[in-house]
């Protein structure tokens, strides 16, 4: 019989929260748009990582992986079908037509069933090495495991310059967010139910889980190199989802517009004290051609980008009125 003189925990103390340490339902959630090539490995790589973290018993029989098509238009929803037909642990979501990425990712965590949910991309760049450290650290506690990258040496100058940069630019505006974390995560199904209570149609999740609040923690990785295929993230989409990060977590360039006009209006009044001694001081001046064509060019563009950063603001206002559905399932397996 354990004597309480000699417990770990004196009596009529809270003793520490551990989860219990019994095999957890998992879920892994893939979106995918026009990945044929790569689709064969992906599948092969999740369904040995399944086999052994199942062996190690940290996850149960029941545990298995869905694939998200986001309106592909190759061979990628029948090869998840027929992955379906040779091994059950493989699920599929098909979407009517593309949505995006974050709205198939939402799509898949909002379908899926499991005790933790894990989200990584088709091409396999997130490290799944780092996945039974993500399952270690829900078992102490966190509810949100954020798999973060330890180095960038995989991306072009370019890219790296401007991801650390836009990392920046989000924390001074008030953002939180985690440098160099994608969308790589561990939710537990408290933190996934709390997720579905946020309706917003322009999307931005690295940025939505931190608000759920709950305990999270942090396992970094190397990223890999794609092994196949091609990135379906241009410029272009990289563009819209920074955007989306700066017009749905702060109204700091709202501000930043009230501070100009002042800076402006400070500045104009010292052009026009200058306009107003060349003038009577010096014969230097044409007149009439500075005080009309500098003004005119500075404000004209002033407005200009102050009409942008209203309509940034203004189009996703006009977007969640509207209240459409983020996503549509053509059919599930």
């Amino acid at each position: 019989m354990l004597d309480p003189q000699r417990s770990q925990f004196p009596l009529n103390t809270a003793v520490p929260f551990s989860r219990p340490q019994q095999a957890l339902r998992l879920g892994l959630v893939v979106p995918c748009y026009n990945e044929q090539e790569v689709l064969p490995q992906t599948l092969a790589k999740l369904l040995a990582l399944l086999d052994r973290l199942q062996r190690e018993g940290l996850v149960d029989d029941e545990s298995g992986i869905t694939f998200v098509d986001d309106g592909s238009r190759d061979a990628t929803w029948s090869m998840i079908e027929r992955a379906h037909l040779e091994d059950r642990r493989v699920h599929g979501i098909k979407l009517s037509c593309n949505r995006g990425h974050q709205n198939a990712l939402l799509a898949g965590l909002m379908s899926t069933s499991g005790d933790v949910l894990i989200s990584l991309d088709a091409d396999l760049q997130d490290d799944l090495e780092a996945i039974p450290r993500m399952l270690q650290a829900h078992r102490e506690g966190a509810d949100v495991v954020l798999g973060v990258r330890s180095r960038r040496d995989t991306d072009t100058w370019f890219k790296r310059t401007t991801a650390q940069g836009y990392y920046a630019l989000l924390r001074k505006l008030g953002v939180d967010i985690v440098p160099d974390h994608a969308d790589f995560r561990l939710l537990s199904r408290r933190a996934l139910e709390a997720l579905r209570d946020f309706r917003e149609v322009n999307l931005f999740l690295r940025g939505i889980i931190p608000l759920l609040g709950f305990k999270r923690a942090i396992v970094t990785y190397e990223r890999q190199q794609r092994t196949a295929g091609e990135s379906k993230y241009p410029f272009r989409r990289m563009l819209a989802l920074a955007m989306e990060g700066v017009f749905s977590f702060s109204t700091v360039p709202l501000q930043w517009i009230s501070m100009c006009g002042v800076v402006i209006s400070l500045g104009a009044l010292g052009f026009a004290l200058w306009a107003l001694g060349v003038r009577l001081f010096t014969d230097l001046g044409i007149p009439g051609w500075a005080s009309t064509v500098i003004p005119i060019s500075f404000l004209g563009g002033l407005q200009l980008m102050a009409l942008g950063i209203i309509g940034g603001y203004l189009s996703r206002v006009y977007a969640e009125t509207k209240q459409r559905p983020r996503f549509i399932v053509e059919q599930s397996l």
